[in-house]
């Protein structure tokens, strides 16, 4: 309770009153007044015998190898369309049949609805659908995992016991750095602790993907093992990005700053503490000759109390949606991650900077350790060094530095990554034999 007290302040002071309000409102209908919707749970009992048949025949006739039942509150229907869609849909495509928990705030499923062959979303509100469908998978003798992601505040340690004690292996992805500020409370959350002691001290029946060097080398010293344990960082959807042509853009504001014809420096994604606006403030103020374009949401507060937008050549245009980002990306002239260097950019693996790579842009970020790892990005120390990379980008970005740039990319598609897990999965089935 006292987390959640936590991020209503977070969210209040972010929002004001109204906005919060309605979120507060949308939140409880969807996780607490719907619990006890009479309607919904007569609905199932209606048609509890053809739900069953449907997830029976899911069970009999789906071409699969091996059970991974996603659990938390990510959602499917998002506007950041991440890492857990993207590896659940190219698992899928492996023999894996995925059952992906939903999020009653964003997706619409009412019990079970099927995405494509081997990914079905599930909702999990009415607790007798929730029963039905576990006597079902405790049938079936496929190999079974529960996959929980580090950054999933609201999973209970009790969900996870359920299912390990009921024969699943547990496919923990550790993205992120454990910090309270990416939950928006002032503490971790207990049941994110309770989780992650379970992953530290059970080698055999949790298996570990990390995103970033740091996480491996943390999770690795607190196992005092590499059993179990990989490395694979985050990955791009090539084809969504590379290739993209120019394409009428909608947005009135975005428009007008296109017909400038002046050069432009863009950045999407979240909006935080951990972006540096004072830095992008300064190479700003040295370029008026340039726009720079922000796209994403506001996590927190930060965004507003920069006062950023005060700067005539520093344009918001809100979120955009994953389908239409390439479209809105594709003006950028140069694109850039300027995030300050802390406990969480010492951990983050940025998605963005393989999308940027696949769109074969230039890409400039602050002194990140995972963005160091590529030859295509230009890596900036400090706010001098930023804007210098910015005035030179035609000498720094050139032929060979995009052939590099379109081969990163491709190594680092999502595919590629969902290979990488399932190596570490069909490892574990094969010492189990």
């Amino acid at each position: 309770m006292k987390d959640k007290v936590s991020k209503f302040i977070n969210v209040f002071k972010k929002d004001g009153i109204l906005k919060t309000t309605k979120k507060t409102y949308k939140y409880c209908m969807a996780n607490y007044i719907n619990k006890i919707n009479f309607i919904r749970k007569i609905e199932f009992k209606i048609n509890k015998q053809k739900i069953l048949r449907n997830i029976q025949e899911i069970l009999e006739y789906s071409d699969y190898e091996r059970i991974l039942v996603w659990r938390g509150s990510f959602g499917w229907n998002v506007p950041l369309y991440q890492r857990p869609q993207h590896i659940a849909r190219c698992l899928s495509d492996k023999k894996c049949l995925i059952f992906y928990e939903v999020t009653r705030m964003t997706d619409k499923t009412r019990f079970i609805e099927k995405v494509k062959d081997n990914l079905f979303l599930i909702n999990y509100e009415i607790k007798a659908f929730d029963t039905l469908l576990w006597q079902e998978l405790e049938k079936i003798n496929n190999p079974k995992y529960l996959q929980l992601y580090s950054t999933c505040w609201d999973v209970s340690e009790d969900t996870l016991n359920k299912y390990v004690n009921n024969g699943f292996t547990l496919l923990y992805e550790y993205i992120d750095d454990l910090n309270p500020l990416l939950a928006g409370t002032k503490e971790l959350p207990e049941n994110v602790k309770k989780i992650h002691k379970y992953v530290c001290e059970n080698i055999d029946s949790a298996l570990v993907v990390t995103s970033a060097d740091t996480l491996y080398k943390d999770i690795m010293q607190k196992r005092k093992n590499k059993k179990n344990i990989i490395l694979s960082t985050n990955g791009v959807e090539y084809k969504h990005f590379a290739n993209n042509k120019n394409k009428e853009i909608k947005n009135l504001k975005y428009k007008k700053i296109i017909d400038e014809k002046k050069i432009i420096v863009g950045y999407y994604g979240a909006l935080a503490s951990w972006f540096d606006y004072e830095l992008l403030k300064y190479i700003a103020n040295k370029n008026k000759n340039i726009n720079f374009v922000l796209i994403g949401i506001k996590y927190d507060n930060s965004f507003d109390e920069s006062k950023i937008e005060e700067i005539e050549n520093i344009h918001y245009l809100g979120k955009v949606d994953y389908k239409d980002l390439p479209d809105y990306a594709n003006y950028f002239d140069i694109c850039i991650i300027p995030f300050i260097i802390n406990e969480i950019t010492l951990s983050t693996n940025p998605i963005k900077v393989f999308e940027y790579m696949a769109m074969e842009k230039p890409i400039i970020t602050t002194d990140m350790p995972e963005c160091r790892k590529y030859k295509s990005v230009i890596i900036a120390k400090n706010k001098e060094e930023f804007d210098d990379k910015i005035k030179n980008i035609n000498i720094l970005y050139n032929n060979d530095m995009k052939k590099i740039e379109i081969e990163e990319a491709k190594q680092n598609s999502w595919e590629y990554k969902a290979n990488e897990i399932l190596e570490l999965i069909k490892n574990k089935e094969r010492l189990s034999k």
